[in-house]
């Protein structure tokens, strides 16, 4: 049954595009397990898929601590890299960054040569 639950909440995060982020509970919704935002972080630490678990943040807009710091400056800099910006806080603005929950088209296959 976790596995399930944790492969639902993977699949919305690997749905997040770069540029963008989540929060724990939102994720959690969109998985289905709304008021689970914990068992978020709890699949994201368990799975071995690649995943953008950078994109994913606490509802204040914020990294979450882990207790290792390193990991935490490599989010910060991932995220930072993709066009995401913080404030003197270190916050992000979800009103500017965060997901709708939508994915962009597809993109168009490119023509025969």
């Amino acid at each position: 049954m976790a596995s399930d639950l944790h492969e639902r909440i993977c699949d919305v995060v690997a749905r997040i595009p770069a540029g963008r982020v989540a929060t724990y509970g939102q994720v959690a919704q969109l998985a289905g397990l709304g008021g689970q935002a914990r068992l978020v972080g709890y699949a994201l630490y368990a799975s071995d898929r690649p995943l953008p678990w950078h994109r994913v943040i606490n509802a204040r807009g914020e990294i979450s601590p882990r207790g290792d710091s390193y990991s935490e400056m490599i989010q910060y800099q991932l995220l930072a890299n993709e066009g995401v910006e913080f404030d003197k806080w270190g916050r992000i603005s979800l009103k500017r960054f965060r997901w709708n929950g939508e994915m962009p088209p597809p993109a168009s296959p490119s023509p025969p040569s």
